[in-house]
């Protein structure tokens, strides 16, 4: 799919879109344009998840902003451009800045700044992008 051609998908409580992704709670979703979500990424938005402009979410992916294991809750805030690898999970309360990468097989718990790449379980900050990289990351969106 190129970005020219991008649409909303219909998104249908607890069953598959025409990407085999699927959403729990939909009324508390907020998707943005220009989004790419992996195949088999499963989102409960029970509290609430907002994915800005151009996110990529690999497949496979969690997102849950409820947890029954340790009882937290909160909103997942995915800012503009960033992207999680394939596998990865993120818990309840979790906000990835703008143009950060995680990477694939993550496990994220905490806060992720802005324009950084962090990878883990649980994730670390392992680096800021370069210069080159927040160019070359927020030219791709033209």
């Amino acid at each position: 799919m190129s970005i020219q051609n991008w649409k909303l998908p219909t998104i249908e409580e607890g069953k598959p879109t025409m990407y085999n992704w699927v959403v729990q709670n939909k009324e508390n979703l907020t998707l943005g344009s220009y989004t790419d979500i992996g195949a088999f990424t499963y989102i409960n938005a029970k509290y609430g998840i907002t994915i800005e402009e151009y996110v990529q979410i690999g497949s496979h992916c969690s997102l849950y902003s409820v947890s029954t294991i340790d009882n937290k809750e909160g909103p997942i805030i995915l800012k503009k451009n960033c992207r999680i690898g394939t596998h990865s999970v993120i818990m309840p309360g979790v906000t990835i800045g703008e143009n950060s990468v995680i990477g694939a097989f993550s496990f994220i718990n905490t806060c992720i700044p802005p324009d950084v790449i962090a990878f883990g379980v649980p994730a670390k900050i392992i680096r800021e992008l370069s210069d080159e990289e927040k160019k070359k990351y927020r030219d791709d969106l033209i």
